[in-house]
């Protein structure tokens, strides 16, 4: 802590409030919303591309890194946060310190987790720290540690660190010259011989869509063959264009030249039945919801490239609160 810090903590005594938070639980009693089980940790294999084949079969064990993902809750959030962990959060809310970023996690694996295990965990606020600046801007970093059980058992331990902080000030920007810079083009797709004729259907302003022609499974994004029977024959279908918004982000940081933040990147759920991503537009970002009815149209971005983006309709249903920002 420099100098100015280790002064400004004095002056106000704000860090010695902090301080006091230490030790004091930050969840209690909490209980994972589903046991261990095999689809969970098949969806996590997949995505994290791991076919070690301990993770499947009747001998199956969870992979360790998945020890978080047994204990979050989810859009409705936790149940069982602690009044002593929102009264440190409120007090740093209270300072200025109204923004918040996750740092780092650790981890400690003590053993294995099978399905059926039921989840229980524990949280505590293990240290705050003094003021500190960073890029972003000034504040403390809270870190917490979850103690995760298996039956009653102690199998990992969970260190989360945050950074409650007010942002920094952003730098002027310059005077704008004579001539300004050419605007950066947005990144290419990736176009193979396994989505090309998505990209071609684009082209065309049309959505196409991958059905089985074993199973008529309809599937995106495009894949060389069917999840749900292997078979490696398809054909296309053309999506009307009406979807709604699954889930979605508001894209604040980090910023690309080519793009003007914030915006809204949606999950949207085709009247088809499957779910793309893609940009939300019409509306504010701030005013994007789940539920909320869209649109297909195609944006031209550049000379060379289009786009299919989801235009918000108008007048539709009320819906429910937004996802999260990032």
């Amino acid at each position: 802590m420099s100098g100015e810090e280790r002064a400004h903590d004095a002056r106000d005594g704000l860090y010695d409030r902090l301080k006091a938070y230490e030790g004091k639980p930050a969840a209690t009693a909490g209980r994972g919303r589903d046991p261990v089980n095999l689809p969970m940790i098949r969806h996590w294999c997949e995505a994290m591309g791991d076919a070690h084949p301990a993770y499947r079969g009747p001998d199956a064990v969870a992979p360790p890194t998945m020890l978080q993902a047994w204990t979050m809750g989810g859009l409705s959030g936790h149940e069982g946060r602690s009044e002593a962990y929102g009264e440190l959060l409120g007090l740093l809310d209270g300072a200025g310190y109204t923004s918040v970023v996750a740092t780092d996690c650790e981890q400690e694996y003590l053993r294995p987790l099978r399905p059926g295990d039921e989840i229980t965990f524990d949280a505590v606020v293990e240290s705050v720290s003094s003021r500190k600046t960073t890029k972003l801007g000034t504040g403390h970093f809270v870190t917490t540690r979850m103690d995760v059980r298996a039956g009653g058992e102690l199998a990992g331990t969970h260190r989360f660190r945050i950074l409650k902080y007010a942002p920094a000030a952003r730098p002027a920007k310059p005077a704008a010259a004579a001539a300004p810079a050419e605007r950066p083009r947005r990144p290419r797709p990736v176009v193979n011989r396994d989505n090309a004729g998505f990209w071609e259907g684009v082209a065309a302003h049309r959505l196409l869509i991958q059905r089985c022609a074993a199973c008529g499974t309809l599937r995106f994004p495009w894949l060389p063959g069917c999840n749900d029977c292997g078979a490696g024959e398809w054909d296309t279908v053309e999506a009307g264009g009406e979807g709604t918004v699954h889930s979605y982000v508001v894209m604040h940081h980090p910023p690309f030249p080519a793009f003007d933040p914030p915006y809204a990147v949606g999950l949207i759920e085709l009247a088809e039945g499957v779910r793309m991503i893609s940009n939300v537009v019409g509306v504010p970002y701030d005013k994007v919801r789940i539920g909320m009815p869209v649109r297909l149209e195609f944006q031209r971005v550049d000379e060379e490239l289009e786009l299919p983006v989801f235009r918000a309709v108008e007048d539709g249903p009320a819906a429910g609160p937004g996802e999260g920002e990032r």
